[in-house]
């Protein structure tokens, strides 16, 4: 079952909230939406105003430049259980054969729209405390490297009901994003981005090519956050 429905049930029958992910003392407020399902392990950071559409989300690295950004592309191997193999689509988004999100790339680098999604979603929603391009920061992990460890339906999981942890060392908490639509009816496209970022199949910053927005992905998107 994919993301965008694995949770719904559990995302809206719960309340949920949280604190930015941030340094010991500090906090932040989570807006109440009355959206979406599930999340993954990988968001934190300023959410937008509540009532924000998905045209109003900004894409935050836009600004910086980066289109000319370069990395080695080339796949490295991948962890036992890992499939990044494109095999359907569906609500004009990627998965592999067992219904896990993916992304794909062309020839002359052309990324799925949703995959593009995923990296104007998480510049909006994660970066600020997950850092640009899922590279991590002083105080939140690399989610691009994130994904490659975790399970995707426990990465839904944390991203929906949030995580803390404390110890002697940290004291840090995710804020729960399962009611915030902006995330939620975009964490396909999230985990698409992140992993394309962890396999090396995505250099950093903005995508230079995008494919088209499909009617199914617009369909579905409408859908979610009208719910």
């Amino acid at each position: 079952m994919k993301a965008i429905t694995s949770l719904t049930a559990l995302v809206l029958g719960a309340s949920l909230a949280g604190a930015a992910l941030a340094q010991t003392g500090t906090g932040g407020d989570t807006p109440p939406a009355q959206a979406g399902a599930g999340a993954a392990a990988a968001v934190s950071g300023n959410a937008p105003a509540q009532g924000q559409t998905p045209q109003d989300a900004p894409d935050a690295t836009d600004a910086a430049g980066t289109d000319d950004a370069t990395a080695d592309t080339a796949q490295k191997p991948l962890p036992e259980g890992v499939d990044i193999t494109p095999d359907h689509t569906e609500n004009g988004r990627w998965y592999n054969a067992e219904g896990i999100p993916t992304f794909k790339i062309e020839d002359d680098g052309t990324v799925d729209f949703a995959t593009f999604n995923g990296y104007r979603r998480y510049s909006a929603e994660c970066h600020v405390c997950h850092g640009p391009d899922g590279e991590g920061s002083t105080y939140a992990p690399a989610l691009k490297d994130s994904v490659l460890r975790m399970d995707y339906y426990d990465f839904q999981q944390i991203v929906a009901s949030g995580q803390q942890q404390v110890n002697a060392a940290q004291n840090q908490v995710m804020p729960a994003f399962g009611t915030n639509r902006n995330v939620w009816c975009y964490i396909d496209d999230i985990y698409a981005y992140l992993l394309a970022r962890g396999t090396d199949q995505l250099p950093r910053g903005r995508p230079a090519r995008k494919g088209p927005k499909t009617d199914e992905f617009a369909a579905q998107e409408d859908s979610c956050m009208s719910m």
